[in-house]
């Protein structure tokens, strides 16, 4: 069963910064699309950035332009969302997950996903 495993979430003072981790079990990462969403309690889950198999980056959301980054790291089948500047508003449940064609497209494109991990920015 393919499998992805968020990790790096955690209580954060806003301006910090933060590293999640989405691993890939059964499969290797660097073969699809990778992307990172988020849901606030009570909102909907949003998209924030998206890597495709070719290297390209898609932004979903502007509010984290310049603060957000993903990158892969193919030796370590993992990919990673770089968080700096937190803001409050950025408290969410960050999620991984995978798109098999290997392309970011809309979130009904990805098919697997990872349990999630709690980010919180807060004082």
């Amino acid at each position: 069963q393919l499998q992805l495993v968020e990790s790096g979430g955690g209580l954060v003072q806003p301006g910090g910064s933060l590293r999640l981790s989405c691993a890939g079990s059964r499969f290797t990462l660097r073969t699809y699309a990778i992307g990172w969403f988020r849901q606030a309690p009570g909102k909907e889950r949003e998209g924030i950035l998206c890597l495709s198999s070719t290297g390209s980056t898609t932004n979903y959301l502007d509010s984290v332009k310049g603060r957000f980054t993903i990158a892969r790291d193919n030796a370590k089948n993992t990919v990673y969302l770089q968080m700096n500047s937190l803001k409050p508003e950025d408290t969410a449940v960050y999620y991984c997950a995978m798109n098999p064609f290997s392309r970011c497209g809309s979130s009904a494109d990805f098919t697997v996903w990872g349990q999630g991990t709690q980010v919180t920015v807060s004082s």
